[in-house]
């Protein structure tokens, strides 16, 4: 038997408080033809055991990151994550605590948004950094926005080599905010004729690095241009490890730096729930126009340390016109996990591991362009990077899965009908060196 919280009379009485005879009345606006003629063809109820069982099975056709050699990135890493990290998480006043509108009784929650501000500005060179964003997508998505309102201008320059779903997400926003965005064509190669697009009507230049390829990007070239037209320059990274490491957007003259925090305190979790980081310069204008909220440190009455949301120019808080961003929260628990992780890696730490990362890189790069038909496209990168195959990508990566390696993502995957010889490869930490061994090995015979 279904379970049905309501009593024919119940049902009844609310059709009589509505004004209406039958629940059918309800769907008089949707046409005939548009509403199903029977039942929807669903299996019947199961026992809460069969459907445990029935969810086992499907879940084991996945084949889990930490079960085989595992080199898959393209903006999304396996790193190890402490048992501390998910311990502290799962504390009721962490785990239940939702958007902090009362400052009195919320300052546990307020605390560690200002340490995560505080670490993000710091990991990324920047001035200021805002309570955290859904993902790296919908930061850079917003990052554009903020860029327009600030310049007072509608043109958006995106490189090739910005990973595609945040080009997608960044198009998708801007067409109902009339932003004309200009994206360069594919390529794994460098930045191309990027810097022909920017002229005194362009906003903001959005460029990543590590882009989606690997390829490590020297900002400065494109600051001096882009400022020198009167336009900003977004900075934008899918993997934050690689800021224990390399130069930081900020040192290199970037005005706002977005990214991914995954790779630190977040498991890979099938895609989600992620953290979007975002930071600016210390500019009035900027952090007027800063997206979601920021916060910041007080005293009370007493004299006390004290925290409270600084800026909440969010539609929940202001009218919805006046906004600087559509988004209604922040990643709040994945916020405090990456704040966790970075504090038990603390500098040190996390510069040993970006070592760590890059070196296993390198390792694997010399063992897999050691395979006849290999060539590495990648010449400066960090833990990831782009190889040329003899055959198309997409069936290398099938034929490699059935030798029980997941060995990176095809190019063509991300951009359709392009790059079809092209496999983009991420190493981590978590890369033994039987893993190495193996990937090079299976490569080897499936080429």
């Amino acid at each position: 038997m279904r379970y049905l919280p309501l009593t024919p009379q119940d049902r009844a009485d609310m059709l009589a408080r509505i004004g209406v005879k039958s629940i059918d009345d309800l769907f008089t606006d949707v046409p005939q033809a548009a509403r199903l003629g029977g039942t929807v063809d669903l299996p019947n109820h199961m026992t809460e055991l069969e459907v445990e069982r029935h969810v086992s099975k499907l879940a084991a056709k996945n084949t889990p990151a930490s079960s085989v050699p595992f080199f898959v990135g393209a903006g999304a890493y396996k790193h190890h994550v402490p048992s501390t990290v998910d311990h502290l998480i799962q504390r009721s006043e962490f785990l239940t605590a939702y958007t902090p509108y009362q400052p009195e009784i919320s300052q546990g929650t307020l605390q560690t948004l200002f340490e995560f501000q505080t670490q993000v500005a710091l990991l990324t060179g920047m001035d200021v950094a805002n309570a955290s964003m859904y993902d790296g997508s919908t930061a850079c998505g917003e990052a554009v926005v903020m860029a327009s309102r600030v310049t007072k201008r509608k043109k958006a320059v995106l490189a090739g080599s910005l990973h595609p779903h945040y080009a997608d997400t960044t198009k998708t926003l801007c067409k109902y905010l009339d932003i004309d965005v200009v994206s360069e064509p594919a390529r794994h190669d460098g930045l191309g004729k990027l810097l022909d697009h920017i002229t005194e009507e362009t906003a903001c230049v959005v460029v990543q690095t590590p882009d989606v390829f690997g390829r490590l990007h020297d900002l400065e070239p494109v600051v001096k241009a882009a400022h020198d037209k009167g336009a900003l320059v977004i900075a934008v990274f899918t993997e934050p490890v690689s800021l224990g490491l390399v130069k930081s957007p900020g040192e290199m003259g970037a005005d706002i730096c977005v990214g991914e925090g995954q790779g630190i305190g977040v498991g890979l979790n099938f895609g989600g729930p992620y953290v979007g980081l975002f930071a600016c310069k210390n500019d009035r204008n900027f952090i007027r126009n800063l997206p979601g909220r920021l916060a910041g440190e007080t005293v009370d009455a007493d004299g006390r340390r004290g925290f409270v949301l600084t800026l909440s120019t969010r539609e929940q808080h202001i009218r919805r016109e006046k906004a600087t961003s559509n988004i209604c929260t922040n990643s709040g628990l994945c916020a405090l996990a990456f704040t966790i992780h970075m504090t038990l890696l603390g500098e040190k730490g996390l510069r040993q591991l970006a070592r760590l990362n890059h070196e296993t890189a390198c390792d694997l790069a010399d063992r897999l362009t050691s395979v006849p038909g290999v060539e590495l496209l990648t010449d400066r990168f960090f833990n990831e990077f782009s190889l040329k195959l003899p055959k198309p990508a997409a069936g290398v990566v099938d034929a490699l899965v059935e030798k029980g390696v997941l060995g990176g993502v095809p190019a063509s995957r991300l951009f359709p009908g392009a790059l079809e010889d092209v496999l983009i490869v991420a190493a981590t930490e978590t890369n033994t060196e039987a893993d190495l061994t193996a990937f090079a090995d299976a490569l080897k015979e499936v080429l």
